[in-house]
């Protein structure tokens, strides 16, 4: 656990679906759709009012949803069917990166940009520049590069 983490007080999640506190903290979820629906699932209208930022709602989701869903064989199918694919992105072992530059695994590239333009829910873009750097990160990520994006977190947007 981060000392992030360690600051902020969450509801107990249920050990069936406690992999949803890992989803939220992995940029992964913001590029899958079927991921962010875990999160609505469980209590669409607080989804809605914690601008689907899936740390936000785990902090403030009520324990009872989260084990009426821990319970519901449908919601499980979904939750499995999204953390096995999420599994596979992330243990990836052959990537563009790997086949492409086999002897360069310590390698690791910064990129540094003002504002990266990943989600709604992440206010730390204003536009065009912002979108670009979201993309480049997330064609990173695909290509499996050693890669760390550098930038600001403005406290007023």
């Amino acid at each position: 656990m981060s000392w992030l983490e360690s600051a902020i007080i969450f509801t107990p999640i249920p050990d069936r679906i406690a992999r949803l506190r890992e989803l939220a903290y992995n940029l992964w979820w913001t590029w899958h759709p079927e991921a962010q629906e875990l999160y609505q699932q469980i209590d669409a209208e607080l989804w809605e009012l914690d601008y689907h930022n899936p740390v936000d709602f785990l902090r403030d989701v009520r324990q009872r949803r989260l084990e009426a869903a821990a319970v519901d064989p449908a919601y499980l199918k979904q939750y499995d069917a999204v953390l096995k694919s999420f599994d596979s992105y992330m243990g990836a072992k052959k990537t563009w990166f790997t086949t492409h530059y086999p002897d360069a695994k310590d390698t690791q590239i910064a990129y540094f940009s003002a504002e990266f333009g990943l989600h709604e829910s992440l206010p730390i873009y204003s536009g065009g520049l912002g979108i670009l750097s979201g993309d480049h990160v997330k064609e990173a990520s695909d290509m499996g590069l050693p890669f760390v994006a550098v930038g600001f977190i403005y406290p007023q947007g």
